[in-house]
């Protein structure tokens, strides 16, 4: 049976704030901890009006200081955008906070684009092409601690705060494989390579001291409510603000509308499309039906749900409505 878990975005709404947004991301957390699911993940994003999360460990204090059992964590921090060491100690502070509780998922785009990468870097020489070697010195400061080491994270060093690797081609696949670590892919944005990147990921995994058998991790967007009408309703947010990303307008998250499909171009439809399939929108059996077929395709040890739905009470509801309806599978 798949883990089921949360990937928050934490939206900002239309007409709200990123007080609102991170008010709605801690509900959604403690919801999903009533609910049985089994981790919590918030994204770095930077330059993007409709994401609150660009602060991320900031932000998994909040989710986990609210919480009490489900795991929290990053998925991901963007290695490039900062020293490791740094990345060592915050994430060691937050593993000193909530022992046993806490995850670390790694990627190696800047999350934004390329003026506010430069942004982001301009006093580190970071290169995205140095991932691998940020991650094996990443994971030295959280190891146990060396007699002679003249550089130490502390808090961070004996924390073994476990590591993902994330991506969305293969070049993460290959990396999770080569060091032995569970591999998510962001299916849920970008799922044309992902048969591709789990055939690399599961045939080269070299079994590590942190894994013994692969482990994959997969994005999927879920938009559940109690009629299909509904659904395809709210699911209209979502797709608004996928596209207004993917056509170089990001904004905030805008309120459902009706007909929507109706008033997109042959191009955006097309770009829609790609998305499609690792998604379910409709009723409790639907979800359950495209969830048992997308789990038989791919053998995916965990979903990581996404669900970007403009009323947080419907968004709730459909975190509900997807965890009923993924029971047993």
């Amino acid at each position: 049976m798949a883990e089921l878990s949360v990937l928050d975005l934490s939206p900002i709404n239309e007409g709200q704030t990123a007080s609102h947004a991170l008010a709605n991301s801690l509900s959604l957390a403690q919801h999903a901890e009533k609910l049985g699911y089994h981790r919590y993940w918030v994204a770095e994003h930077h330059n993007m009006p409709g994401i609150a999360s660009a602060a991320t460990a900031v932000v998994i204090t909040h989710i986990a200081g609210g919480t009490q059992r489900i795991r929290v964590g990053a998925g991901g921090i963007m290695l490039p955008n900062h020293a490791p060491i740094m990345v060592a100690e915050q994430f060691g502070t937050l593993e000193a906070l909530f022992p046993g509780r806490i995850d670390l998922g790694l990627g190696r785009a800047p999350g934004t684009d390329g003026v506010t990468a430069q942004a982001l870097r301009r006093t580190l020489n970071s290169d995205p092409n140095k991932f691998p070697q940020d991650v094996l010195e990443l994971r030295e400061y959280l190891k146990d601690a060396q007699p002679n080491a003249r550089v130490r994270a502390v808090p961070g060093e004996g924390s073994n705060v476990p590591l993902y690797i994330l991506g969305s081609s293969l070049f993460g696949a290959q990396l999770a494989a080569i060091l032995g670590l569970p591999f998510a892919f962001a299916s849920h944005f970008a799922p044309a390579a992902m048969m591709q990147a789990l055939d690399i990921y599961r045939s080269e995994f070299n079994p590590s001291e942190n894994l013994d058998k692969p482990y994959a991790i997969l994005g999927y967007n879920i938009c559940a409510a109690d009629t299909e009408a509904e659904a395809l309703y709210l699911r209209t947010s979502g797709l608004q603000a996928f596209l207004n990303l993917r056509f170089g307008n990001p904004g905030k998250l805008p309120p459902p509308v009706q007909d929507f499909e109706n008033t997109l171009s042959a191009q955006q439809k097309q770009v829609m499309a790609q998305i499609s399939s690792a998604a379910s929108v409709g009723t409790a059996d639907q979800v359950r039906q495209d969830v048992e077929a997308f789990l038989q395709q791919t053998q995916a040890d965990e979903l990581i749900i996404t669900s970007q739905i403009f009323d947080h009470q419907a968004r709730l509801r459909s975190y509900e409505i997807a965890k009923q309806a993924c029971c047993g599978l």
